[in-house]
């Protein structure tokens, strides 16, 4: 009588245990699935954060801006930095002439020889540096950026524009500004403001280009 209870305990238990053991197998998977080492191979989706509506929007918005801020289109002119603030700054300009009903003046810049990583990528390729016809002397000169980040390209920027002539004020217009500066350098108008860690990846596309209008990070 005093075996039997032992027996039936012993019997439960291994029940228990073939339960556990068809368990096992189910949380194993789940652990391995939630490894920091299985993870870092499926590296997270870009996450949209601007969709062609928005774009189209934030670049109205900085148009009216420009407008408001040099109080109408009369001395003033874009400069678009390659490679996509050329198309931004053309968009910009189409903005702006529709609401004045005359033409803008836009135009190109390169900066590719003023940067200073030149000796770290010295392989750059130069591209065009397109100014409106008479210069740029005493003009309100509205720079067009995609992402503002470092601020190491708009300094070279200003130094281009330094050996072209002499403005009578520089402006800076971005479609995103994602922080972590270098510089003391600070946009006039922003399209959206884009906190983001240093690792991360700010991409802009635009249909001129890419064929299509986003902006995503990663």
């Amino acid at each position: 009588m005093s075996d039997a209870p032992v027996h039936d305990a012993s019997h439960r238990d291994a029940s228990h245990r073939d339960a556990s053991d068809r368990d096992a197998p189910h949380r194993d998977a789940s652990d391995r699935d939630a490894s920091p080492r299985d993870a870092g191979d499926h590296p997270p989706a870009p996450r949209t954060v601007l969709d062609a509506r928005d774009v189209s929007r934030a670049l109205t918005r900085i148009s009216h801006e420009i407008l408001e801020r040099n109080k109408g289109s009369d001395d003033l002119v874009l400069l678009g930095l390659h490679t996509r603030g050329v198309p931004l700054a053309r968009r910009l300009g189409e903005r702006i002439a529709a609401v004045e009903g005359t033409p803008l003046a836009v135009g190109e810049l390169d900066v590719t020889m003023y940067r200073d990583d030149l000796r770290s990528q010295p392989t750059r390729a130069s591209r065009k540096t397109s100014l409106p016809p008479g210069g740029i002397d005493g003009l309100v000169v509205v720079l067009v950026d995609d992402v503002l980040f470092s601020g190491r390209t708009i300094r070279a920027a200003l130094d281009a524009l330094a050996d072209l002539g002499r403005p009578a004020a520089v402006r800076l217009a971005v479609l995103v500004d994602r922080g972590h500066r270098e510089l003391p350098i600070r946009a006039d108008h922003v399209g959206k403001n884009l906190p983001s860690a240093r690792t991360e990846r700010v991409s802009v596309r635009l249909t001129e280009i890419d064929g299509v209008d986003e902006v995503t990070i990663a």
